[in-house]
């Protein structure tokens, strides 16, 4: 069996294949309009077998048609007096202090949105029927809309979808439908109807993608990365599109995961460094899970990877602001015109231009020596900008990269200190093209003595999608007291969720035996309005304790109050799959390809080639490691050890 990972990005789509022992990396120019040609393209520059194939992927089709308004025309379809829930939201402003914004565009436009029968109250009894007559004049409203999706969602349909099944039989051959009760089965009429539309406008673009890769690829089986990190067959994707708008980003977290272990560093603060944004997470053991996760301005209740992002990447442009300081982002030079050292027309000096200045990347070995830096045109754009402030263009280059580095570990801050975490008791693990020249300079901003840049660290996304096994996320809200709960009634609902679960996974030829089930649960004190998320430990009693635990470590206290269940959680996910790395490079300690000039430092520093490493090799910092798609810097103070798969291990 030939093993491929893909992920599918803007720019570039990433293929790792795994053969007979061997991993082989590739990259091609993404083919947005059809993404499925690239796939086929470097596939077949590999020389890849579909016979013997199986492909993981992961796709930004879904995130794409969600950012770029281009899903597919859709229809909402609610309760009488409801139709306006998507436009009015949650009042959240952009602007606190602007009392007259201008409206958002709509999710769905209000000619769009139609009104129905089948009204239920809280605690699920009927108030108002769906009548045949309903049904009737939304068969005709749909067939004459000429829309191909509907987005369905009811009030309280998470008690019960009765009414929501029958709109749904009523309106099949006319349209792709979603149902709120089988999308999002919970509380909040916003978020689920969100969440119903997005996965309603994903639906028909994912499906004739897949349908199109899969037929292509035939007989291979072709699987697709979920947002919550295990993955679901092709087929049944486009039923669960709004799953699919982490797909990428949760490769990589899989990815890291998987390196992690190997190299016996369970316990990880990640970030990925791109060249428009940076994405940081916390890996403990599994990537951790959120359901207050947004895409553009869209809030999307459904379990995605946990991650913070921020404007920080290597095209961060520097400016000067109103009051005479220097910044540093979020905005980008993009791909084009790009930084200025690369020769395209850019002017404004970036990230990647100060770190060309000072010496940590060598112009004649950016992208494995395919690309020559420009460093005459970085320190003009750098002189130009320092102008401004006073400063000369090696002197505006350090301030750069300190503020973006305070930038960033303020945003791995978030993610650790103010959740109660002490980075102290994590390994950084750095990934994407320029997180490996901040690696240590962030470690030291936190206190952190130890980091991790994996093997192929560009490419982490597309070998994450090969370590992720078959999985669905499943919820129920119940919304009752914890105390009141009969708990043989939150083990009957359990039961039920782990049965769908499993049935689902069966379709997929995972043996029941070979399953794993996991129990969550979304807790608060009565009154609030925001939960926790907690493993279940069995019992109330034990659900009590384990949440006031939980909420005196994220805000400092616990509260006597009564305790709610408000969802039900459940993970049901088949073996992880049997991937094994070749081993790295065996023999004598690689000697340096050159020393080079690094500003600040008096003597040269030696630069090494990642690829000509051998295992057990220790380096000394400072130094530059150098590869095909990245260049890590190891900063004074620091030291490196290349282990058995090729991962640099750094420790201060």
């Amino acid at each position: 069996m030939i093993l491929a990972g893909v992920d599918t990005g803007g720019t570039f789509t990433d293929l790792v294949v795994l053969q007979e022992g061997e991993l082989r990396v590739h990259k091609v120019l993404s083919t947005p309009a059809a993404p499925e040609r690239a796939i086929l393209q470097g596939l077949q520059e590999l020389g890849v077998d579909p016979d013997r194939l199986r492909l993981v992927h992961g796709s930004t089709v879904a995130t794409n048609a969600v950012l770029e308004g281009k899903g597919a025309a859709t229809l909402y379809i609610t309760n009488r007096g409801l139709a306006d829930v998507l436009q009015i939201g949650r009042q959240h402003r952009e602007d606190l202090y602007d009392l007259n914004p201008a409206p958002p565009p709509p999710l769905i436009p209000p000619e769009r949105c139609l009104e129905t029968g089948g009204r239920r109250d809280a605690d699920g009894r009927l108030l108002e029927p769906l009548t045949e007559a309903d049904l009737e004049r939304l068969r005709a409203a749909v067939a004459a809309s000429g829309c191909e999706a509907a987005a369905v969602n009811l009030l309280f349909s998470w008690r019960d979808d009765t009414e929501e099944r029958r709109i749904e039989q009523a309106l099949r051959d006319l349209v792709q439908v979603s149902r709120s009760s089988e999308v999002l089965p919970e509380i909040r009429e916003y978020e689920r109807g969100v969440a119903t539309c997005l996965n309603a406008l994903v639906g028909p673009r994912v499906q004739g993608y897949l349908e199109r890769l899969t037929a292509a690829l035939e007989p291979a089986p072709v699987a697709v990365m979920q947002s919550a990190g295990g993955t679901v067959q092709a087929r049944d994707a486009a039923r669960r599109g709004v799953h699919l708008l982490l797909s990428g980003p949760a490769g990589g977290l899989h990815g890291v995961r998987f390196i992690g272990r190997l190299a016996a560093c369970p316990r990880l603060m990640t970030f990925d460094m791109g060249g428009t944004s940076t994405d940081v997470a916390l890996v403990a053991g599994e990537p951790a899970l959120t359901t207050e996760g947004r895409i553009g301005r869209w809030p999307v209740a459904v379990p995605m990877v946990d991650m913070h992002t921020i404007g920080a990447g290597g095209g961060s442009l520097g400016w000067i602001d109103p009051g005479g300081l220097l910044q540093v982002g979020p905005r980008s030079a993009g791909a084009d015109p790009g930084p200025a050292c690369y020769g395209r027309g850019g002017r404004a000096p970036t990230v990647t231009d100060a770190h060309l200045a000072l010496g940590h990347l060598q112009a004649a070995h950016f992208l494995g020596g395919a690309m020559r830096l420009d460093r005459a045109a970085a320190l003009r754009a750098l002189a130009g900008l320092g102008a401004e402030i006073g400063l000369d263009p090696l002197q505006t280059a350090a301030g750069m990269l300190r503020i973006a580095d305070e930038h960033m570990a303020q945003a791995l801050r978030v993610i650790s200190v103010q959740r109660g975490h002490d980075p102290a008791e994590f390994v950084l693990a750095s990934f994407g093209g320029a997180g490996g020249l901040h690696v240590c300079a962030l470690a030291e901003h936190l206190g952190m003595r130890r980091a991790l840049v994996p093997v192929h660290a560009g490419v982490l996304s597309a070998l994450g999608m090969l370590t992720a096994p078959p999985a669905r996320e499943l919820s129920q809200s119940l919304q009752q007291g914890l105390e009141t709960l009969p708990a043989t009634a939150i083990e009957a609902a359990y039961r039920a969720l782990e049965a769908r679960g499993c049935r689902m996974l069966a379709a997929e030829g995972v043996p029941r035996e070979a399953l794993r089930i996991e129990r969550r649960a979304d807790l608060r004190y009565a009154g609030q309005s925001h939960t926790l998320t907690l493993p279940w430990p069995g019992t109330p009693a034990q659900a009590r304790r384990a949440f006031d635990a939980a909420h005196r470590q994220r805000y400092g206290h616990a509260l006597g109050l009564p305790v709610e269940v408000v969802n039900l959680r459940v993970r049901v996910s088949g073996p992880d799959p049997e991937l094994r790395l070749p081993s790295w490079r065996q023999g004598p300690p690689a000697a340096p390809r050159e020393h080079v000039s690094v500003h600040g430092l008096r003597a040269p520093v030696p630069l090494y080639a990642r690829a000509e490493l051998a295992a057990g090799q220790r380096l000394q910092g400072p130094a530059l490691v150098t590869e095909t798609v990245a260049t890590t810097w190891i900063a004074p103070g620091w030291r490196a050890e290349v282990d058995a798969w090729g991962n640099l291990l750094l420790e201060a």
